[in-house]
């Protein structure tokens, strides 16, 4: 039995039939394509694809894109993104290994074993292995070197066990180590035959190699020699597996008002320190206040001069005014923790007389003529010291107003940063210093206010001494958990002692790209920490069979 084709079929119905069949066979059609779509939206999951790209905008020239002697933000930037350590943190903050694929402590605390995964390399294509870690290591021992890095690694050991097998030891048990094992990786093949005098000045500090999700693919710079914009390409060989970003772009401006107005005019489509209606905000790990140096300057060694100073300050006005409300005023070393108690406020009502009182008990006498408080045949008066940045400069100008207001003269001295580093920090060579110290995830003060770490390459920049904070900050380091408790005692004991006038911890204002997705900010402690999961920034996505699904 034989049946009529359909074209057959359709040559016998009339014009007026066939044009009605041809209708209902077009909506057949259509039925079947939106079943079959709704069919795919059901079963088939999104997924994260590879692609795309954006452009960044960062106030400051590129100097040093390397772990070891990044000081500035765009430098730790671009080391963060092109360099990656032994450890790294997730999107939520949580430490992870990165170049490692394993690691033990032993039992007393002391000894830390890292076995390196096999498949960890440099963008070179050349193999991480230990001998590269222990290289690094030892370059940021190094004094001559002058590392920032310096601090966290002195007296520590690092042998190489095999080549893909390091082993760390430790004076003595010291549970944030770990954090300190996320320092950047330098490749020693290429590092290794340059003196420290040639370091800072070598070619590969402003085109690294390292083991970062991005490389380093095209720079470009003005007419002035100046580096005006570098592109990173995604490093499929990252041993975090390959970003789904295929690069991000960076355009450097002179200042915030440049950068701002980039982000308006569309520029650029990122950027830290922008508030935008794309921006997201994040609570910082760190403190700012005015560090006072009695060994630089006498005054500070009296008690009531320094807890005046402090009491004499408007915070909310600093967070209001210089900040934009972008911050949250605070009193103790600690930054705002929902487990930790804060520091009570000095009231803003009547901190000019507060502090007024504070000095007439320290046996400070005020003339009325001419408006100065004196003792001894001294007159109290300031130099406030701080870094060259908008912020800073702000923060600065209003404390020298409430100082001023209660009698106090200052003077206002402001470094770029590496300066201030190398030439004001280290050497101690400031009276009150208006900076910020960052206290990381894991809170640890030990290195700020021991008084062990008075000296450089220590960070105790208020020559700071207290017996009893020092064997609390003892005993916290030895805890595998930060115990809430003790952490509260301390930040009232320091607070107590009035050796710094804490006056706020920061937010980080950060303006994302419209359509990027995989942002996911919870904690940061520096502007590069924003990067900390960079991979898994996407802007493309595909559907696929759940089986299909990667599960990166």
């Amino acid at each position: 039995m034989t049946f009529p084709s359909p074209l057959r079929y359709l040559r016998t119905l009339s014009p007026g039939d066939r044009l009605i069949a041809s209708i209902l066979g077009g909506f057949l059609v259509l039925a079947c394509i939106i079943a079959l779509y709704g069919f795919q939206l059901r079963f088939l999951i999104e997924q994260p694809a590879y692609g795309g790209s954006f452009t960044e905008g960062v106030v400051g020239t590129p100097r040093f894109i390397n772990p070891l002697l990044a000081i500035s933000d765009t430098d730790r930037d671009l080391a963060a993104l092109t360099f990656a350590g032994l450890m790294g943190h997730d999107a939520n903050g949580a430490l992870v290994p990165i170049l490692a694929e394993s690691y033990e402590i032993s039992p007393d605390g002391k000894t830390y074993t890292f076995i390196l995964r096999s498949n960890a390399k440099f963008s070179d294509n050349t193999s991480v292995t230990a001998s590269d870690v222990v290289f690094t290591v030892s370059k940021a021992q190094d004094p001559a070197l002058r590392s920032p890095a310096l601090a966290n690694w002195a007296n520590i050991r690092a042998e190489v066990v095999d080549a893909r097998t390091v082993r760390f030891t430790l004076p003595k048990a010291y549970t944030p180590f770990i954090e300190d094992a996320t320092l950047g990786i330098l490749p020693s093949h290429i590092w290794k035959n340059v003196s420290n005098a040639e370091f800072p000045f070598s070619s590969r500090q402003i085109n690294p190699v390292g083991a970062g999700p991005f490389q380093v693919s095209n720079m470009t710079r003005k007419s002035d020699g100046s580096i005006s914009s570098y592109e990173l390409s995604a490093f499929k060989g990252y041993a975090g597996g390959r970003p789904y970003l295929n690069s991000i772009r960076f355009v450097f401006y002179s200042d915030q008002s440049e950068l701002t107005e980039a982000v308006r005019k569309g520029e650029v489509q990122s950027a830290y320190g922008v508030a935008s209606a794309r921006a997201i905000n994040i609570p910082y790990s760190r403190v700012f206040g005015i560090f006072f140096n009695p060994s630089e300057d006498p005054l500070f060694a009296d008690i009531s001069v320094r807890k005046a100073l402090s009491v004499a300050i408007n915070r909310q006005a600093i967070v209001n005014e210089a900040l934009g409300g972008y911050a949250t005023p605070i009193a103790g070393p600690l930054p705002p923790n929902n487990e930790i108690a804060a520091v009570p406020l000095p009231p803003a009502e009547t901190r000019i007389a507060d502090a007024r009182q504070v000095l007439s008990e320290g046996k400070w006498l005020y003339d009325e003529a001419s408006q100065r408080w004196s003792k001894g045949g001294v007159t109290l008066e300031v130099t406030l010291t701080t870094s060259n940045v908008p912020e800073l400069k702000a923060v600065a100008t209003q404390i020298q107003e409430d100082w001023q207001t209660l009698g106090v003269p200052v003077s206002i001295e402001l470094h770029d940063a590496s300066v201030l580093t190398q030439e004001v920090i280290r050497p101690r060579a400031y009276g009150a210093l208006l900076f910020g110290e960052v206290i990381g995830r894991t809170p640890d003060l030990f290195a700020f206010w021991s008084s062990t770490e008075r000296t450089n390459p220590g960070l105790n920049i208020a020559d700071y001494s207290n017996k009893e904070v020092d064997a609390l900050l003892e005993k916290l380091r030895q805890e595998k958990t930060p115990d809430p408790a003790d952490l509260a005692s301390l930040n009232v004991l320091i607070a107590a002692d009035y050796p710094a006038a804490f006056t706020h911890t920061p937010d980080f204002v950060y303006t994302i790209p419209a359509g990027l997705r995989g942002v996911h900010i919870t904690e940061i402690a520096a502007p590069s920490d924003r990067f900390d999961d960079v991979a898994h920034w996407y802007r493309n996505t595909e559907l696929v069979w759940p089986i299909f699904a990667k599960n990166k």
